[in-house]
C-alpha cells in the first residue's frame, strides 16, 4: 500500500450511533473524509439529517434499545449504502448523577439499556454479515469510568465497565475469521453537550483527575476511532485504548 492510502476507507460503510452531534459527529466528519459511506444512526432526526446531508450520508432514525429500530435501520442503511463494514458504538447516557442510596432502580436499567444493551443488538444485528464477509470493525466507545468508577456516576461507571467487559468477549468469539476486530476506546471527559446534563462538582472532580489539565477534544476521539477502524489495525483486537490526557495508564 502507498504512503498516500494510509488509512483510507474508501468504499467502506460506517455507522456511527449518537453521529447527530458531540464525539459522534466528530467521527462522521472524519470517517467521511477518509471515503467511508457514512450512515447516522441517531434518536434525533434533525441532528442525524443535518450532519448525514452535510456529509453525502445516509440519516437511520430510531432507538438504539429498541430492537426492532435496530434491525429497521439496519436494513435501511445496507440498502441504501451497501453492507455495513465499520460500526461505531458512540451512543450513550450518562444518567442522573447522585450516590447509590438516592438513586431509583430506574436510572439503573435505563442507563445500562442505552450504553450496552444497544451496542449488544446492534453488533449482534451486523456481525452475521461481517463473519460472511470476513471482514469488519466495532469500535466500541467505553470510558475511563468503566475501569475507575467515578463517583455519584454509579449506573454510567458499570455500564463502560459493561461495554469494555463486551468487546473483550466478542473479540474473542470473532478472532481469526478474516479481517473482524473488536475494540474499545476509554476517554476522559471530552468537551460534548453530555458535560451540561452533570453538576459543575462532578466535571470539576473529573477534570481534575486528569494530569494534562483539560478536557479532549471530540476530534481526538475521533483520530484513535480512524486507526481502528482501518485496514492498518487489523492485528489490534480485544483492546481498550484509553484517550486520558494520562489519567488511565492501564
Amino acid at each position: 500500500m502507498s504512503q498516500q492510502n494510509h488509512f483510507r476507507l474508501d468504499g467502506r460503510v460506517a455507522v456511527v450511533t449518537g453521529g447527530g452531534q458531540g464525539i459522534g459527529e466528530a467521527i462522521c466528519r472524519r470517517l467521511a473524509s477518509a471515503g467511508a459511506k457514512i450512515a447516522v444512526f441517531d434518536l434525533s432526526e434533525a441532528n442525524a439529517q443535518r450532519v448525514a446531508k452535510e456529509l453525502g450520508g445516509v440519516a437511520a432514525i430510531g432507538n438504539i434499545t429498541q430492537e426492532a429500530d435496530v434491525i429497521r435501520c439496519v436494513a435501511e442503511i445496507e440498502t441504501a449504502l451497501g453492507p455495513v463494514d465499520i460500526v461505531v458504538n458512540n451512543a450513550g447516557i450518562t444518567g442522573k448523577a447522585a450516590k447509590t442510596w438516592e438513586l431509583e432502580a430506574s436510572v439503573m436499567t435505563t442507563v445500562l439499556d442505552v450504553n450496552v444493551t444497544g451496542p449488544f443488538m446492534l453488533c449482534k444485528a451486523v456481525l452475521p454479515g461481517m463473519i460472511s464477509r470476513k471482514f469488519g470493525r466495532i469500535i466500541n466507545i467505553a470510558s475511563v469510568a468503566g475501569k475507575e468508577g467515578n463517583p455519584t456516576m454509579g449506573p454510567y461507571s458499570a455500564s463502560k465497565a459493561a461495554i469494555i467487559a463486551l468487546t473483550k468477549s466478542m473479540a474473542k468469539e470473532v478472532v481469526g475469521i478474516g479481517d473482524i476486530t473488536v475494540n474499545a476506546i476509554s476517554p476522559a471527559v471530552i468537551h460534548t453537550p453530555i458535560l451540561d446534563g452533570l453538576p459543575q462538582s462532578t466535571v470539576d472532580y473529573m477534570v481534575s483527575k486528569i494530569p494534562m489539565g483539560r478536557v479532549g477534544k471530540p476530534e481526538e476521539v475521533a483520530s484513535l476511532v480512524h486507526f481502528l477502524a482501518s485496514n492498518e489495525a487489523s492485528f489490534t483486537t480485544a483492546q481498550t485504548y484509553d484517550i486520558s490526557g494520562g489519567r488511565s495508564t492501564y
